[in-house]
């Protein structure tokens, strides 16, 4: 059994523990770790390859998305619901409208007359809309009381958006109590959200600026499918290169690199990829078999796929054979072989495996309980960049289960894994109208990031300011931002983007 021996740090190289603290490394020392098990009432499925991935719909009550992918895809489409829902979409859909190209202010009076309606009848999305347009000042007074009241009761009718801004809200209050409880709802639907690949790779919010310039680097591999890398990977694949057949089933499974997310055109290009013998693929197909992600579930397949890859010294792979193993998917349920894959993963270093390890040790599957050695796995899986590990180590700090309790270190775990939940799609959206020339469009959902505490957000946004100056759209609470209104925004974004750890920001 991989027994893990040397001292342990949890290192946050970019996070902070105080919001008004400079970014920090933590160091962890032995005896902060714990060893008596406390509740783990809340320590359900908890193992990574486990199945209970949900869609973005699902998670992300009330987002904007049915809009902004009808804007970028002929197919998209909305299914308004009730009467309320549709009167919210469309006040939604004409907001979106008025602060692109156009700038048209009658549209955006029309469309928050419309979000005002349906929070007249309850309906707690747009409650969250008007919350966000009272804490920025966008056509109504601003108002953080209104706007807590609003993002409260939206919250309350499940708002997730609305969750993260009052969580954002309360932390900066150093009302940690209250943000460790919101942000740990968020995080548990963040990783609802993951898919389980190996490494899976979360798209991040990207800067669009660097030193005061735009950064036309980082930009470039937002570009989808017009990306001119894209364009080489593509040519290569049509000409049999597996490699690149792999690469660009990577960029529509996981929607990166401006794409959107696309699992049959995935499937696709990792099956012509194992045709050539590509073991990545493999290794993914099987993942897409076990989860039913792009197919049909099938865990007689997801085996085959993930033993294929295993064979090949494709290591994370016994990860996923471990999980199978473990419930029996698709095979025999089997502990000890569970434990032997695990092994062969974590012997290479596989970041899944040690948190998979930490899980069967923290609950005493197959093994003696022992809530000391499963931290120090989760440690070293957090330090190799699992989000889950990340977050179990954030309900340990929480509930002073196997660590010292500790509320800011666990909200500023909690926080890292809630941004990166289904909301973080709005930085896609964002960056994408900032590359079409659509800046109003960028800066208002850029905006609507900040107030959800993305620190990414709140230094884009204030940096459009700062740089376009008119041609931002920047509404004001009665029309567009005069240069006062202008100035005192962008000021205050880069004043909340410092406290979080931004250095560019005066």
């Amino acid at each position: 059994m991989h027994v893990p021996t040397q001292s342990f740090f949890l290192v946050f190289s970019v996070l902070t523990v105080s919001l008004y603290a400079r970014p920090f490394v933590l160091l962890l020392p032995e005896d902060d770790l714990k060893n008596s098990p406390g509740d783990l009432s809340e320590w359900d499925d908890e193992f990574c390859c486990s199945d209970s991935h949900k869609s973005d719909e699902e998670l992300d009550f009330g987002s904007w998305r049915p809009i902004l992918e009808r804007d970028s895809s002929p197919a998209g489409d909305t299914d308004p619901g009730s009467e309320a829902d549709s009167v919210y979409y469309s006040g939604v859909s004409k907001m979106l409208k008025a602060v692109s190209s156009s700038g048209e202010l009658s549209l955006m009076h029309e469309a928050v007359q419309e979000i005002e309606a349906a929070v007249a009848v309850g309906q707690p999305h747009a409650m969250s809309v008007l919350g966000f347009l009272h804490g920025s000042g966008h056509m109504r007074e601003r108002n953080k009381g209104k706007a807590f009241m609003y993002h409260f009761f939206a919250a309350d009718g499940g708002n997730m958006q609305s969750k993260m801004a009052l969580a954002y809200t309360y932390l900066k209050q150093e009302m940690y109590d209250k943000s460790a409880q919101l942000y740990s709802q968020l995080a548990e639907a963040a990783v609802n959200s993951f898919l389980i690949a190996a490494n899976s790779p979360v798209v991040e919010p990207v800067s669009i600026h660097n030193e005061g310039e735009e950064n036309k680097e980082a930009l470039r591999k937002f570009q989808g499918e017009e990306d001119e890398d894209f364009q080489v990977l593509k040519y290569q694949a049509e000409k049999g290169n597996a490699a690149a057949m792999y690469k660009i089933g990577l960029f529509y499974y996981f929607g990166l690199r401006g794409l959107r997310r696309d699992y049959a055109k995935a499937l696709s290009f990792f099956f012509n990829a194992v045709e050539k013998g590509e073991p990545r693929s493999m290794e993914l197909l099987g993942e897409m078999y076990a989860s039913g992600t792009g197919v049909e579930r099938n865990y007689t397949q997801a085996f085959k796929w993930l033993a294929l890859a295993s064979k090949q010294e494709v290591y994370s792979a016994y990860n996923g054979l471990g999980y199978l193993y473990l419930r029996g998917y698709g095979v025999e349920k089997n502990y000890s072989k569970a434990m032997e894959n695990f092994d062969k993963a974590a012997n290479n270093e596989e970041a899944g495996a040690y948190y998979n390890l930490g899980v069967m040790f923290l609950k005493g599957i197959w093994v003696k309980r022992d809530v000391k050695l499963a931290t120090k796995y989760f440690i070293i899986a957090a330090n190799a960049g699992h989000i889950k590990a990340f977050y179990q180590l954030a309900k340990m700090f929480h509930s002073g289960v196997g660590l010292k309790k500790n509320l800011p270190t666990a909200v500023s775990l909690y926080k890292l894994v809630a941004e990166k939940g289904p909301w973080i799609s709005l930085s896609t959206w964002a960056v994408k109208s900032y590359l079409k020339g659509d800046i109003g469009k960028a800066f208002f959902l850029y905006s609507r990031m900040a107030e959800l505490g993305y620190e990414v957000a709140q230094s884009n946004a204030a940096w459009i300011l700062d740089k376009y100056g008119e041609q931002s759209l920047c509404i004001g609470e009665s029309g567009f931002c005069t240069v006062a209104e202008r100035h005192q925004l962008a000021q205050s974004l880069w004043w909340h983007a410092y406290k979080q750890g931004h250095r560019e920001g005066s």
